[in-house]
């Protein structure tokens, strides 16, 4: 993508990543939300796009049976944002798209799976302040009168279902930032943030690249070459699966990558995976 920000070392990526200006306040607080990806040639679709080119005929079967059979008690809301942060967070396809306020979980996402460390990654990075220009005038006003960048469940409960999304400005295309409820540590520990477009169909990366949406966004390259390091970095942080997905499942995928082969092995060289301390 043009105007990429490319760096050539960790230390020129960490500064890259970390560039925040000092607010009116005196505090360097971020207005950006992170993904991250494993290779910088990826769009941003959905999980369901990814179900194929009939994804936008099943949105509502699957939002509705997975509804249906939920539990007693488990869905404790029906305002339309929980309803879909819960199918997400539970792995239903849905339109939205996972985004960390978090730097460094975003740069775990994009290296959490070795099979795409001989390609360059990147860190897409969304000004949510500037984002809200982009909103039909009666969702800008809602975040006005809460003095917020995002929006909460709650700030948009009025609205319970996909057709009453969509219809809050027709033919128009737009996108929002909202916090989802906090339903386990997973979600707080990775500082989540979704975001939602008006159609099961639209392109958030199209419509981010516009012309006269650049001042939305920027992407920061993770070149291959520096990939192991920051992953090893990363894990030292303790910025991994035992963090970002508590419990024995996280700690069993954190323990998996962790003796899996390194670069040189990889490369047929035969070198011990030093223990854990």
């Amino acid at each position: 993508m043009d105007h990429d920000l490319v760096p050539t070392t960790f230390l020129e990526f960490q500064e890259m990543l970390y560039e925040i200006s000092l607010t009116k306040h005196g505090r360097f607080r971020s207005n950006f939300v992170f993904r991250g990806v494993g290779n910088k040639d990826w769009g941003l679709e959905t999980s369901l796009q990814r179900m194929g080119s009939h994804a936008a005929s099943i949105e509502r079967p699957l939002l509705r049976n997975f509804l249906k059979y939920a539990g007693p008690g488990d869905v404790a809301s029906d305002a339309l944002l929980f309803k879909l942060a819960l199918a997400q967070h539970h792995g239903l396809p849905t339109r939205v798209l996972d985004w960390t306020t978090a730097p460094r979980v975003a740069v775990h996402f994009a290296l959490s799976n070795e099979n795409h460390f001989e390609v360059d990654g990147v860190i897409w990075c969304v000004d949510v302040a500037n984002a809200r220009r982009v909103l039909p005038a009666n969702l800008g006003s809602i975040l006005a009168a809460e003095d917020a960048f995002v929006f909460s469940v709650e700030m948009l409960e009025e609205y319970k279902s996909l057709a009453q999304f969509d219809n809050i400005d027709a033919g128009n295309r737009f996108v929002l930032f909202f916090e989802p409820p906090s339903l386990d540590s997973r979600i707080v520990n990775q500082g989540a943030v979704l975001s939602l477009m008006p159609g099961p169909e639209l392109d958030l990366k199209a419509f981010l690249t516009k012309p006269e949406n650049r001042d939305l966004v920027k992407r920061i390259v993770i070149p291959a070459h520096i990939k192991w390091e920051l992953r090893d970095k990363l894990d030292q942080d303790n910025v991994s699966e035992r963090m970002l997905f508590p419990g024995l499942d996280g700690t069993a995928r954190f323990l998996t990558r962790y003796y899996s082969v390194g670069p040189k092995r990889q490369a047929g060289e035969v070198v011990p995976v030093p223990p854990m301390k």
